[in-house]
């Protein structure tokens, strides 16, 4: 078997008194996309910010394309080409949805930022930029400033810029909060279009998103992994759906997130997932 793209072992992270990651170990394999759920506080930031470089871990190894990068540089990290989107988009407002795709070309390419020149001067940016926006469902919104985009739209120009970054790994925190059904309908089916040539980490908690999109599923409860498998075994699972509806594990804080927060209701689509 190909060796995974990442490879997540026995990861831990306290905050003083509070362990937030405990012994945490998954993997993401070559065009896989593998889903992180469970309830608010289950620890699902945590684990992100230390995969991406954001916090560093007290224990546990993180390994990218073979290499140990578990106390590297965020930036070194995105220079191996792990890409993250955020649940809150970061955009450039004034500038178009074309001039947004552009300056996250130039970052690739280590560019200087011409792209305030008239259009035609940087062809080449220009053209990749624009083949971005096509891929993405946002050809026909070039020109348009980044602030009149629907909200949908801005998670598709985030994706874009991500894209335009080459990454051999993507990590898409939360890509449906704020959006509406046909919105989510649009963002799930370009993101499964990228299926197969592009591994992600799809942390969400859509579970309609999550089965149509996930070839795995890490179910995350009290900072552990208590449900690894696939779509059909975590609905399978007790403990997956429980961590899913927001009730924790058995034990002294059962049924509440973590932080003392009372159970969430369960995640849209749980229930009717195929």
């Amino acid at each position: 078997m190909t060796d995974p793209v990442l490879a997540v072992d026995g990861l831990c992270k306290r905050f003083g008194a509070l362990t937030v990651t405990d012994g945490v170990g998954f993997d993401v394999r070559l065009g896989e996309i593998h889903a992180l759920i469970g309830p608010n506080g289950a620890g699902k930031t945590t684990l992100i910010q230390q995969i991406c470089g954001r916090l560093v871990p007290d224990a546990g190894t993180i390994r990218f394309l073979g290499e140990d990068i578990t106390r590297l540089p965020t930036h070194r990290r995105a220079q191996r080409g792990l890409a993250r989107t955020f649940q809150i988009t970061r955009l450039l407002p004034g500038f178009t949805t074309l001039q947004n795709v552009a300056t996250a070309v130039q970052r690739r390419r280590g560019s200087s930022f011409r792209f305030v020149r008239p259009v035609g001067r940087d062809r080449e940016i220009d053209a990749a930029a624009r083949a971005l926006l096509q891929r993405t469902g946002l050809g026909g919104r070039a020109e348009v400033p980044a602030a009149a985009l629907s909200h949908g739209e801005k998670r598709q120009l985030e994706l874009a810029m991500a894209l335009a970054l080459e990454p051999k790994l993507l990590v898409l925190d939360e890509p449906m909060a704020g959006t509406g059904r046909e919105e989510t309908a649009r963002l799930v089916e370009l993101l499964r279009s990228l299926a197969g040539t592009l591994p992600m980490i799809l942390v969400e908690h859509d579970m309609s998103a999550v089965f149509a999109l996930a070839d795995r599923i890490s179910v995350l409860g009290d900072g552990r992994d208590i449900a690894p498998g696939t779509p059909a075994a975590r609905r399978a699972s007790p403990a997956g759906r429980a961590a899913a509806r927001g009730e924790e594990a058995a034990g002294p804080r059962s049924g509440r997130a973590r932080g003392g927060r009372p159970a969430r209701a369960a995640p849209r689509g749980w229930a009717a997932a195929p």
